[in-house]
């Protein structure tokens, strides 16, 4: 078995979807483990891979452990293994944390964000030596590409990431929601506002590949414009600010559960 994931929420699920679709890996070469045998049976079937019981993690190369942090210390005993290699996902837990947990060095830390689901996630690498020589990293860049882009990233930056990349489509899904609800004050029938609110973000991130987001916000607010009129609104009630707080608010949290 050279690769099993622990824990099959929407994140490892999108993960293991694409790995299979992208062929990087067959299911035979896959093992599945998540809360409940009942659960793990039903998800190992859906996808054509292996259903394991905890002890069974041994056999696997490298294990993916995809479980809320808190829920961590409690079961890195139990996943413990000399010759496994280990890539995580959980929110602030350091690469020191997980070796010492687990009590091996192999360790790559990964924070992919929702957009995995639809595989267009932006994906952040931190590894140990004994990860990279291994070649643990090696294989986590090639799994992460299967559900969007990798790029590394020096670990102490990985929280302030997680508020600002990981945290960013529940941010903008207010901003979306929001959008929506002005069009539908100003008489717009809801489904339409929602259909056009999401249409011009998805439009809107695709300009900002080729234009800094100032030139972007200059070329359609226009002098005595209705955008420009807008924006005041926007910094008469400090949304800059707001964004700007909210991953810094974010970034700590990060921080404190990291901590333990």
């Amino acid at each position: 078995m050279r690769f099993a994931i622990v824990g099959l929420g929407k994140m490892g699920a999108s993960i293991l979807e694409g790995v299979l679709a992208a062929e990087l890996l067959s299911p035979a070469e896959i093992g599945v483990l998540d809360a409940t045998p009942e659960l793990t049976r039903q998800k190992a079937d859906r996808y054509g891979v292996r259903a394991l019981a905890i002890d069974q993690l041994a056999e696997a190369e490298r294990v993916l452990i995809a479980v809320k942090p808190q829920d961590f210390p409690a079961l890195a005993p139990q996943i413990a293994h000399a010759n496994t290699g280990y890539l995580s996902i959980m929110a602030g837990v350091a690469t020191r944390v997980l070796a010492e947990k687990l009590g091996n060095r192999r360790v790559v830390r990964a924070m992919p964000n929702l957009a995995a689901t639809i595989k267009r996630s932006t994906t952040v690498l931190a590894a140990l030596p004994e990860a990279r020589e291994a070649g643990d990293l090696a294989f986590a860049e090639a799994l992460f590409a299967t559900v969007g882009t990798v790029y590394s990233l020096p670990e102490r930056l990985f929280d302030a990431f997680t508020a600002m990349s990981a945290s960013a489509p529940a941010y903008l899904a207010v901003v979306a929601e929001a959008l929506a609800d002005g069009g539908v004050r100003m008489g717009i029938p809801r489904a339409q506002a929602l259909r056009f609110s999401a249409e011009v973000l998805v439009a809107t991130g695709e300009l900002l590949f080729s234009k800094h987001p100032a030139e972007l916000k200059d070329e359609v607010a226009s002098p005595g414009g209705t955008t420009i009129y807008g924006l005041a609104a926007l910094e008469a009630r400090a949304f800059r600010a707001a964004l700007i707080e909210a991953v810094e608010r974010a970034t700590r949290r990060g921080e404190e559960l990291g901590q333990g």
